[in-house]
């Protein structure tokens, strides 16, 4: 399963108090001040990881705690600091404070990390407050409270090229074809209920990221349908492939089902829209199909598309296997750009 938003309670840990302690040993008189420091709470951190790529197993939890420092011990030993409680994300999660609404970091990298609450110190041993007038003090301080946060994680993939259109239009077909992924393919609407991410490649050296995001439907930027849902996923990824559907058994016009889709990504935000673009007529399996293809690359020949082209309409059949070479070289022309 798949989740992209998680809201979770962090709590650093509280340092270790200092110890109020006397040298003592036979045949030693008056031995002094040796109290020792409290080691410092445990901090919670979130790190990116390459082992996870959803918030679903951080979100199943509501409240993570990391352990308290130790208490300063005698002859001047300091209490063990706490281990930090570190929190594996994807990459491409934003870290947002859930009382001021800000962004705290948002985590692009690999191996990225942020401290979302920051442990206590430890308390100080009475040996710092010895001074020349007093020197046997009974002083010693408690450690402190650690941070405590309400934080909400939100997931952005990070996609290098991300396959949009209405819902059937061939996409996950498209990346089970190119990538070892294997995300859910049938007849009917909404099969795509969260993103799928695989890696593609092109020619011998050469790799793609690629995402399936569910399809668009007209209203999608306002809410409606699932598509809105992920229309943040989108914004990371650097090609879009418009995938329009020309198989016979669509039935529709595919010059209205390549609007419906264009009007989504240029409603939803002006820096979706310029991404560069390519357009795929997808289930290009017999004379018909082409046909349709040729009369879309027709309909939206000069059509200003954002940062797409529209000069042609690459033609791809995903289950015959043909074009698929064809496109995965465009869009990585325009990715590595």
């Amino acid at each position: 399963m798949f989740r992209d938003e998680a809201v979770i309670h962090v709590q650093a840990g509280k340092g270790g108090d200092g110890l109020v302690s006397f040298y003592r040993e036979k045949f030693v008189a008056k031995g002094g001040p040796d109290g020792g420091d409290g080691g410092r709470g445990g901090s919670v951190v979130l790190k990116t990881s390459e082992h996870v790529n959803s918030l679903l197993d951080l979100g199943r939890r509501l409240k993570y705690a990391a352990r308290d420092g130790e208490p300063g011990g005698t002859k001047n030993k300091a209490g063990r600091d706490a281990q930090d409680l570190v929190l594996e994300v994807p990459v491409g999660t934003q870290v947002f404070e859930v009382e001021h609404g800000n962004l705290l970091r948002d985590l692009k990298t690999l191996g990225e990390s942020l401290v979302v609450a920051q442990g206590g110190d430890g308390g100080l041993g009475n040996p710092h407050f010895a001074n020349a007038v007093r020197q046997a003090p009974r002083i010693a301080t408690k450690g402190k409270d650690g941070e405590v946060r309400e934080v909400r994680l939100e997931l952005k993939l990070f996609a290098e090229v991300g396959l949009v259109g209405l819902p059937n239009a061939g996409k996950s077909t498209l990346l089970s074809r190119i990538t070892a992924a294997t995300p859910k393919i049938a007849d009917y609407p909404f099969t795509t209920l969260s993103p799928n991410v695989g890696i593609a490649r092109v020619g011998d050296f050469d790799t793609l990221v690629v995402a399936d995001l569910p399809g668009l439907i007209e209203g999608a930027s306002e809410g409606k349908g699932l598509g809105h849902q992920f229309l943040k996923h989108v914004e990371r990824c650097k090609v879009l492939l418009h995938l329009v559907d020309v198989s016979p058994e669509l039935g529709g016009d595919p010059l209205e089902s390549w609007r419906v889709v264009d009007t989504e990504l240029a409603r939803s935000s002006p820096e979706l829209y310029e991404k560069p673009r390519l357009v795929v007529a997808s289930k290009c399996e017999d004379e018909e199909a082409l046909a349709r293809a040729e009369a879309l690359e027709r309909g939206i020949a000069g059509a200003r598309v954002g940062g797409g082209d529209t000069s042609r309409v690459l033609r791809l059949s995903a289950v015959l296997g043909t074009g698929l070479d064809e496109v995965l070289r465009a869009a990585h022309v325009l990715a590595r750009r």
